[in-house]
């Protein structure tokens, strides 16, 4: 019977509110521009509205999470009238100077591509890479499972909430930012093991 890591395992603590940004503004956006530009690997995720109807194509993304190892910055698309975060997102993700890690990134980089043009550069998607022999690609409730010994917590109910609407709820921007930041955490572990071993 399989284990129940829920219930066996301590949760993970996620990032906290206060290190979280949303970037809503010019002087924001310059901000988060400066941090990313700095970092050598960042953690990345999307959100997209979820869709329902059979053949309806979804119109995302509405967030973009780029993680640092202290702060997890979030990007409303389409919440700024203007191009500010298109193009700091643009100089970041096309940038083959710095690493972007995530978990199940194909899709997130069709539709940057197709939505904002944006050709992103130089990613590791972790479900693959950090798989062991496994068929199956690697999640990051199961790699925070193995690597943390932690419980991830996912609800379903916060991942198909409407993540296109121009407030987000504290619960959204944490379990976005968590998204980004908890990849960021175990590309480093994972790669400190891998030079130990």
């Amino acid at each position: 019977m399989p284990l129940d890591t829920d219930q066996v395992l301590p949760p993970y603590d996620g990032i906290a509110l206060s290190e979280v940004r949303m970037v809503k503004t010019a002087t924001d956006a310059a901000e988060a521009l400066a941090a990313l530009s700095q970092a050598d690997v960042l953690g990345f995720d999307t959100e997209s509205k979820p869709t329902f109807l059979k053949g309806e194509v979804s119109t995302g993304p509405h967030l973009v999470q780029l993680a640092t190892d202290d702060i997890a910055y979030l990007f409303q698309i389409g919440a700024v009238p203007g191009t500010i975060e298109t193009s700091v997102l643009k100089a970041i993700l096309e940038s083959p100077a710095i690493l972007k890690v995530g978990f199940g990134l194909l899709d997130d980089i069709k539709r940057l591509r197709s939505k904002l043009g944006i050709d992103t550069a130089n990613v590791l998607d972790l479900s693959t890479a950090m798989r062991r022999n496994e068929k199956n690609p690697l999640g990051a409730k199961t790699a925070v499972a193995r690597h943390f010994g932690q419980a991830l917590q996912k609800s379903k109910r916060i991942t198909t909430t409407n993540w296109a609407m121009p407030r987000l709820s504290e619960k959204q921007i944490l379990y976005a930012a968590d998204d980004a930041h908890v990849a960021l955490k175990l590309y480093r572990h994972w790669r400190a093991t891998q030079e130990a071993s």
